[in-house]
């Protein structure tokens, strides 16, 4: 009997010893997730709750400097304080909305990021939202030089709502369809896309909330067109701005005639820089 206990005992033992010896392999041939798949699996903060309202306009220099490995106080000497108002001790990740210019002295585009921390406040990871922001940080993406570049167009570009979707829909007709690879093909055979904002917009009737859904949603949309027309994914931004930054104020009482004149505030404008195409 002692026998069997002892060698019961030794087995138990022996399975716990190879049970603790696979567990240790797992854990240190596991890598942490990047790129796509961990941007993908990252929450991000409304963006509505960024302080100051609507982010701040970085210095490129000086976000091209972030590296795996800084301090918070070294982070928050090249980027400042973090926009959502985690603070500076005990919290394991900050998170920024930062304002880029699609051209110079053009309109601009909205990208958050964020940086997670280990316990001793080094930084471990960072994550873009949209991904194709992380571009941004390619030297040849910096506000070209006027000779060496060409915006794309010299204004926005404004495409009516109305005549790329339905009522109240973020799925293109086939006229919208037809709009935009007019709008592919002129960018392919001009020049060499570097960087395209495409930013939607409502009018203002009805709910706040429900127009900034559905202005992401349009825009959205034109990016996913310009992508399946060959413009390359990382070079296109999208945004929806809601009801905000209107081009016609309307006196008219709730009905058509309102919505007519609103016609113009329901749009989806695109902008950007392109390289001269080469000879």
């Amino acid at each position: 009997m002692k026998t069997q206990i002892a060698h019961d005992t030794a087995l138990v033992r022996s399975l716990g010893l190879a049970l603790a010896t696979l567990l240790f392999s797992a854990c240190a041939t596991h890598a942490p997730m990047r790129g796509s798949d961990a941007a993908a699996a990252v929450a991000f903060p409304d963006t509505a709750k960024a302080s100051p309202r609507g982010g701040l306009f970085v210095n490129l220099d000086n976000l091209r400097q972030y590296a795996r490995g800084m301090s918070k106080r070294q982070l928050y000497g090249l980027l400042g304080t973090p926009h959502f108002n985690e603070g500076m001790w005990g919290v394991r990740e900050w998170n920024y909305l930062f304002n880029f210019r699609s051209q110079p002295n053009g309109d601009y585009f909205s990208c958050q990021f964020q940086v997670h921390f280990d316990r001793n406040g080094i930084a471990q990871e960072s994550y873009w939202k949209p991904q194709s922001c992380a571009a941004m940080l390619q030297a040849g993406n910096a506000a070209p030089a006027a000779s060496t570049a060409q915006p794309l167009p010299a204004q926005p570009l404004a495409l009516q709502a109305d005549a790329l979707f339905g009522f109240d829909s973020d799925s293109l007709t086939a006229q919208g369809r037809r709009s935009v690879d007019a709008l592919v093909q002129r960018v392919r055979a001009a020049s060499q896309v570097q960087m395209i904002a495409v930013t939607g917009y409502t009018d203002r009737i009805g709910a706040d909330d429900y127009n900034h859904k559905l202005s992401q949603r349009r825009a959205e949309a034109v990016r996913a067109a310009l992508i399946a027309g060959g413009v390359p994914s990382t070079a296109i931004v999208a945004e929806g701005r809601g009801e905000t930054a209107p081009v016609v104020a309307c006196a008219q009482p709730p009905g058509d005639a309102l919505i007519d004149c609103l016609a113009p505030n329901r749009r989806v404008e695109i902008s950007g820089i392109a390289q001269l195409a080469r000879k």
